[in-house]
């Protein structure tokens, strides 16, 4: 099944967190934003962690890091109302956008993201 990865949910399969096994899974056709994979690098790069040649591994194993394009950025912004009172940050929203985008069911760690009202599946890990 193909999905969108909110940063989240990767980072918690590449820390080994709840979750991770479910990450496995999803690994061979997911997609992630290019924004959110920026977080993912930061996140990691301090925890001490070495990046280099991380996206390259991810996408032997079949994860795409997708482009953040113009209109992502037009339905990033717009979905601020609608989600300002869970607390999104901009990368929370480009995930959304993404799946939205490419229709896809988005997976994230973030249990706010359940309770939104947007035409969009959402998978929460934990």
């Amino acid at each position: 099944m193909t999905v969108v990865l909110d940063a989240s949910a990767l980072l918690a399969n590449l820390l080994q967190e709840p979750g991770s096994e479910v990450v496995d899974g999803l690994l061979s056709d997911a997609r992630m934003a290019s924004v959110n994979w920026a977080e993912v690098v930061q996140k990691s790069l301090s925890a001490g962690v070495d990046v280099q040649g991380m996206r390259e591994d991810l996408q032997a194993l079949g994860m795409q890091v997708e482009p953040f394009l113009a209109t992502d950025g037009e339905r990033a912004g717009q979905l601020w109302p609608l989600t300002r009172q869970q607390g999104l940050s901009l990368g929370d929203r480009a995930c959304l956008s993404l799946g939205m985008r490419l229709g896809l069911p988005v997976v994230t760690c973030d249990r706010a993201w359940a309770e939104l009202p947007l035409e969009l599946e959402v998978q929460v890990l934990r």
